[in-house]
């Protein structure tokens, strides 16, 4: 066998002895004495008896946000999502690190932690133009080996509200943009069929998915989650649409949630949920009962938004924990999927625990179970993209 790399002395999920043997970004080999017969002068790394886990996939962050790399800034106060904005806005005007490296240290952040992949927002409106997404899209190709990138083009301002959003949000698909975003079309736009109209026009012209940041409470939020599930499938866009936060779910009585979260599964709109403070969150497990996909990620790291956040993924994974009450190993073992093969599934990557054929993306931790790696949260991960190990005990290694 011509292997480019053999992982040694790992334990699967059923706490077996394994090799992993790596050839061309691809897992040839796992199993008991899998790297037998491997030439000897073939790399070797020992997993220390480490347990083999699926990569991290980050389903929602906003790198052209973050203000990783800069001296600590005090949170600007802001009540609603409207004044939040503005906040940013004013702050953005000033800052003296461009994306490429905010954005940058953040993903090299994420990748130690065990991050192979992340779905990125890009702020796009009138005074901001194409700059963030451009932003990102050069650290697809300059972080890439780290972490692989898929991106939203977002009007955070609005599409109705700042005129002309539309028509860039039209020049973002084309600039290379993956999904295209929304933002509260009733509480941002006052104008739910306007903004939804939009955004799946542009969505379905060109046939890629959407992203939609919902805030909006109680029943409104509902009807609006019900009217993008029905426009998914009026475009052809079942299995490729998000609605992002979808706090009205964790807020409305039984009637209304069984009413929305069966038009979600029938279109196949999935949620993701970052576990939130202070505010409601849609039910991880009725969902999921219902036929519903959700998915997590980070969300706002050290930003405008919020000053917390570490990019740690396996952090989120236990804050949704306590958010949602998941204390059973089972239970824990559903939040890491939150942030692993779930959000990859959304992402449309490989959604299987480390086996044959798959890309050779994992992580290894030192624990003994997959609750265990939610509920310690151990710095030291082994961390393999596309077969390379790009960062152990906390810290990227060295190309």
């Amino acid at each position: 066998m011509s292997a480019t790399l053999v992982v040694f002395n790992a334990r699967n999920f059923q706490g077996e002895a394994v090799d992993i043997v790596i050839v061309d970004r691809a897992i040839a080999a796992i199993g008991p004495a899998a790297g037998e017969g491997v030439s000897s002068e073939k790399p070797r790394i020992d997993a220390r008896g480490g347990l083999v886990l699926p990569a991290l996939v980050d389903g929602h962050v906003h790198l052209d946000k973050t203000l990783i790399g800069m001296p600590f800034i005090p949170h600007i106060p802001g009540g609603t999502v409207a004044e939040r904005i503005r906040a940013e806005k004013a702050l953005r005007r000033s800052l003296p690190l461009p994306v490429s490296v905010r954005g940058g240290k953040l993903l090299e952040k994420m990748a130690a932690f065990g991050t192979v992949a992340c779905r990125s927002h890009a702020d796009i409106d009138t005074e901001v133009g194409l700059a963030g997404l451009e932003a990102i899209l050069a650290l697809k190709q300059s972080h890439g080996h780290l972490v692989d990138i898929q991106t939203v083009a977002f009007p955070q301002s609005g599409v109705l509200a700042d005129p002309g959003t539309a028509d860039l949000l039209e020049q973002a698909v084309k600039a290379g943009a993956d999904l295209i975003g929304g933002l509260d079309p009733a509480g941002i736009d006052d104008d739910i069929t306007g903004h939804l109209d939009a955004i799946f026009a542009i969505a379905g012209r060109h046939g890629v998915g959407v992203d939609l940041h919902l805030h909006d409470q109680g029943a409104l939020g509902a009807f609006e989650i019900r009217q993008i599930a029905k426009r998914a499938i009026a475009h052809g866009l079942q299995g490729k649409c998000t609605v992002s936060h979808a706090f009205c779910l964790g807020a409305i009585d039984d009637v209304d949630f069984g009413q929305t979260a069966e038009a979600l599964a029938r279109a196949d709109v999935a949620i993701m949920t970052t576990g939130p403070g202070n505010t409601p969150m849609p039910p991880i497990k009725r969902l999921k009962a219902a036929g519903v996909r959700v998915f997590s990620g980070n969300d706002n790291i050290r930003d405008a938004w919020s000053p917390l956040g570490s990019g740690d993924l396996l952090e989120r994974a236990g804050i949704l924990c306590d958010r949602q009450n998941f204390r059973a190993d089972a239970d824990l073992e559903h939040a890491f999927a939150l942030v692993s093969t779930l959000s990859a599934q959304v992402l449309g990557r490989n959604a299987k625990a480390p086996e044959k054929s798959a890309p050779a993306d994992f992580i290894i931790l030192p624990v003994a179970s997959v609750a265990e790696a939610v509920a310690s949260k151990p710095l030291d991960r082994m961390v393999f993209k596309g077969g390379v190990m790009i960062a152990s005990n906390g810290a990227l290694v060295a190309a």
